[in-house]
């Protein structure tokens, strides 16, 4: 069977069986289910979904939406594994103005959601809590624990949807919501004791998980113990999870782009070339990992009286993520620029040389093995509430978060190759690539060594104290909010360990090889032409080749990588103040949040009067730079119910969020093979914004919404990123070499959009909600607003009975800029996703679940400056569960 026609029948038939269980469970289980008329919530209460069924829990959603202060948006799970969502990205990837993306920036694309960002910005831009506080976080890949890739966002692959209570989504900014996030805050929300039902709560899940492109079914387990005293004034909960799954990536990766050289042999023969852009690298990518996450939470929560509470509670996952990359690469760059040869049969489209034919290809193998990369995150929180009298109450928390991504032992190796070289680029489907008289499937002679170790350190230690005096005979205003909040934060990146082929690293035979290629089907789901025959290695063997003494240089000293490292503090203090209003037909709240930022960063300088020497990379000093600056952030939020059936809403804040940490640390990381690095800039401002907010919700019917809203952000101040040359040593050649450099600036930028929701039930036990957000994202003077999708649109269609239930969601990104990497800007292609679920009751205490992820089989695709100019196509895998969920 012809493999394209073969992925393309295995897409047809998931979504034909995900569509025939809604058609089956409602043949089956058809049942009629009554409900009431959304009701009165307490006023200034989120837009919240209890998930005990489709229908109620919708049902619930409206009754707290309509009487929000605030523009927010919550999820909320009452039973463990109920939603087909496997982190917390899942959970809310499907609410108006929220987007998800499988990556930090440097590790591509994967098929679990890692990364959140709202209205069209990046997910530096959205402040992520827990309970209301920070959480650190750490990333798993190498490229973002040091370079130019350590940001703000939180890892959501270390925060499984199992631990969840509820999600806040708060897209207008009040006074006492924590500082961080201009385009919103998401605060996620752990279960506590006192709060569930019953005195004592047994759930548990237990499931299987199957990825058909790695062919691999792996276990996950969750379970929750939670107990309280017949008065509900003692709790205690505890809760776990352990997740295993395989992955495979298969990959074509354009890594970068680089201008030929006006003194190239090529330009001298044709000048037309001069300056044209051809690629770096293009190679065949095979990613394969075994992810395994565990962890838990507790709490402790004691109210011995109705004036007095505490609660202690704590959260720890680590995510154990080794991988083995391997990458034939065909080099038209090194080949032109580096070993003078002429291409044959050039053809230039759109400044870009599309195509060419090579006699000697100038690159490579790569092959690299992380036995121990992984990342872990907790946190330990202590708080309180006293309630002084009958109008005065107080609460207070102190605690500590620690977040840490590392990759240790890793051993990286390159095979020379031989033979010839020709490649066409396709625009948006993958590149034609071959290597005329060339040996692909056996390894050739070692062409360089490396790997090492890093590390990135992310911690906060906080204090905060809230206080609420409800006011009599006030008239509008009902109550005064006020408090204060410290916080003292430090992250660091460190790169100890970079290590280079040692004495006998050349001449040593290279890593014991048993005959091992790509899998047969390598890029089958890709699209286009892309080879398989090529060879890998086991990583086992590169890691016993990579411990031989003198293959390679582990000297901690001599190969510390002091260019990839800085250090960020931060220390704030904030005081706010709101009041709470209400009047005949409206309520709201108006404020103002005072913060004061105290920040310390530590680069490595080249050189200096008394530097640091002994490293190969040059001496350095390092440098320690101090500055401290100011925000006043007033707010206004305003609800009007203009009839019973329709609410205004409006809002109007300053906001503010601090630049990512990589682009404060002002070192420069480089890349000796693409010839590009990144820096930093410890003179950044933050990122300062006006938001306004205006929406309109019509409540028709009973269950059902149409909503619009509209929403603009004046930046002040953001961080842009700018590309110029600049001459560095370069450790692979042995001389200095102009590099493309990627460095951070300050300018302007303006944000607009629209978010339109529609939320319908049908006939008997149906259902549908669909959104829709447009946002129109652009820098002064033109430039791209980085993560910023022009059209998101959501559509879930339900089925649900009292035995019965099963979803179907489908998700549309358009394309977006996500950064840029190599010199070349980084763009992610519109991709849809598709989404199944299924429930069927067993019996009162268990359930039979079954969920689909992808069952599209999506090809992530990126591009640079234009479709000409691809940069990478990503095939993942459709990705099964079957499992039972009980509770007790």
């Amino acid at each position: 069977m012809d493999k394209s026609f073969e992925g393309q029948h295995c897409a047809r038939t998931a979504i034909a069986a995900a569509v025939s269980l809604l058609a089956v469970g409602a043949a089956a289980q058809a049942r009629a289910q009554e409900a009431a008329e959304p009701g009165v919530a307490t006023p200034g209460a989120a837009q919240t979904v209890i998930v005990t069924g489709v229908r109620a829990a919708l049902e619930q959603s409206l009754r707290q939406k309509r009487n929000a202060d605030a523009v927010v948006e919550v999820v909320t799970a009452e039973d463990i594994g109920k939603m087909p969502d496997k982190n917390v990205a899942d959970a809310i990837q499907r609410l108006p103005g929220v987007n998800t993306q499988s990556s930090a920036g440097g590790e591509g694309g994967f098929g679990e959601n890692d990364r959140v960002s709202l209205r069209g910005t990046s997910p530096s831009l959205q402040q992520t809590l827990f309970n209301g506080h920070a959480i650190s976080t750490g990333d798993w890949f190498l490229l973002n624990q040091i370079g130019g890739n350590v940001g703000r966002s939180s890892s959501f692959s270390l925060l499984p949807s199992e631990l969840v209570g509820s999600i806040v989504v708060q897209k207008s900014a009040s006074a006492d919501l924590v500082e961080g996030g201009v385009s919103g805050a998401i605060n996620v929300i752990t279960r506590r004791p006192l709060d569930l039902r019953q005195p004592l709560t047994v759930e548990g899940s237990v499931q299987a998980n199957y990825n058909d492109l790695s062919g691999r079914t792996e276990p996950q387990l969750s379970a929750l113990v939670s107990w309280k005293n017949p008065d509900s004034t003692l709790g205690v909960l505890v809760q776990g999870f352990s997740e295993k799954q395989g992955v495979r990536r298969d990959g074509q990766e354009i890594l970068g782009y680089t201008p030929i050289a006006a003194a190239s042999a090529a330009a001298r023969a044709n000048p037309q070339l001069a300056g044209v852009l051809v690629p770096t690298f293009i190679g065949a990518a095979l990613f394969e990992q075994t992810k395994k996450r565990q962890g838990g939470a507790f709490d402790i929560e004691a109210k011995p009286s109705r004036a007095f509470g505490v609660d202690l509670n704590g959260f720890y996952s680590k995510l154990e993520a080794p991988h083995q990359n391997t990458n034939w690469l065909a080099a038209p760059a090194n080949s032109i620029n580096s070993a003078g040869q002429v291409p044959q049969n050039p053809v230039v489209r759109n400044g870009t040389l599309v195509s060419a034919a090579f006699p000697v290809n100038a690159g490579e193998v790569d092959n690299i093995y992380r036995p121990d990369a992984g990342g872990e995150s907790w946190y330990l929180d202590l708080n309180g509430r006293w309630r002084a009298g009958d109008d005065l109450g107080f609460t207070g928390r102190i605690g500590k978060t620690h977040g840490v991504g590392y990759d240790r032992n890793d051993v990286y190796y390159q095979n020379n190759v031989d033979g010839g070289m020709r490649y066409g680029l396709n625009g948006m489907t993958p590149a034609d690539v071959a290597y005329p008289g060339g040996n692909t499937v056996t390894p050739g002679s070692t062409a360089w060594a490396g790997g090492g170790e890093a590390r990135s350190v992310d911690q906060e230690k906080y204090a905060q104290l809230d206080a609420e005096w409800r006011l009599r005979d006030a008239g509008a205003a009902q109550a005064l909010r006020f408090g204060a909040r410290w916080t003292d934060h430090a992250r660091s990146a460190e790169h100890p360990l970079e290590t280079r082929p040692g004495a006998t690293g050349f001449t040593n035979p290279g890593p014991a090889w048993s005959g091992q290629l790509y899998p047969s089907d390598f890029g089958r789901d890709l699209g286009g032409n892309v080879l398989s025959n090529y060879f890998k290695y086991d990583g086992a063997a590169l890691g016993a080749w990579g411990a031989v003494p003198g293959n390679r240089l582990l000297d901690y000293t001599l190969r510390h990588n002091w260019l990839d490292e800085f250090r960020v503090g931060e220390k704030t203090a904030a005081l706010y103040a709101l009041a709470d209003m209400q009047g005949q037909g409206w309520s709201g709240n108006v404020g103002l949040r005072a913060v004061h930022t105290r920040q310390t960063t530590v680069v490595n300088l080249p050189g200096g009067p008394n530097p640091v020497t002994g490293s190969a990379f040059g001496p350095y000093t390092p440098t320690t730079y101090q500055r401290s600056y100011r925000d006043w952030l007033p707010s206004a939020n305003l609800k009007y119910d203009a009839r019973p059936d329709l609410v205004i809403r409006a809002g109007i804040a300053k906001t503010m969020a601090r630049p990512d940490y990589s682009a404060l640390g002002g070192s420069v990381s480089l890349n000796d093979d693409a010839l590009s690095g990144s820096g930093g800039n410890v003179n950044l401002d933050p990122v300062r914004a006006t938001n306004l907010d205006l929406s309109a919700e019509w409540y028709y019917a009973p269950k059902a919404l149409l909503s619009a809203g509209l929403f603009y952000m004046d930046f002040g101040s953001i961080v842009a990123q700018g590309t110029s040359s600049g001459s560095y040593y370069n450790n692979k050649r042995g001389a200095f070499t102009e590099y493309q450099i990627t460095s951070p600036y300050n300018t302007g930028a303006k944000n607009k959009g629209v978010e339109l929701s529609w939320q319908q039930p049908l006939w008997r036990d149906y259902g549908f909600l669909a959104n829709y957000t447009y946002a129109d994202g652009e820098l002064d003077g033109g430039g791209e607003l980085l993560n910023s999708s022009r059209n998101t649109w959501n559509l879930t269609g339900y089925y649900e009975n009292e035995r019965f239930s099963a979803r179907l969601a489908y998700n549309y990104r358009s394309a977006y800029k996500a950064g840029v990497d190599r010199g070349a800007s980084q763009h992610v292609d519109g991709m849809p996703t598709l989404a199944a679920s299924v429930n069927v009751k067993l019996g009162e205490h268990l359930t039979l679940t079954f969920d689909g992820l992808n069952l599209t089989n999506e090809t992530i695709r990126m591009y640079a400056e234009n479709k000409d100019r691809p940069r990478a196509f990503y095939a993942n895998g459709r990705t099964f569960y079957l499992g039972l969920r009980g509770k007790l």
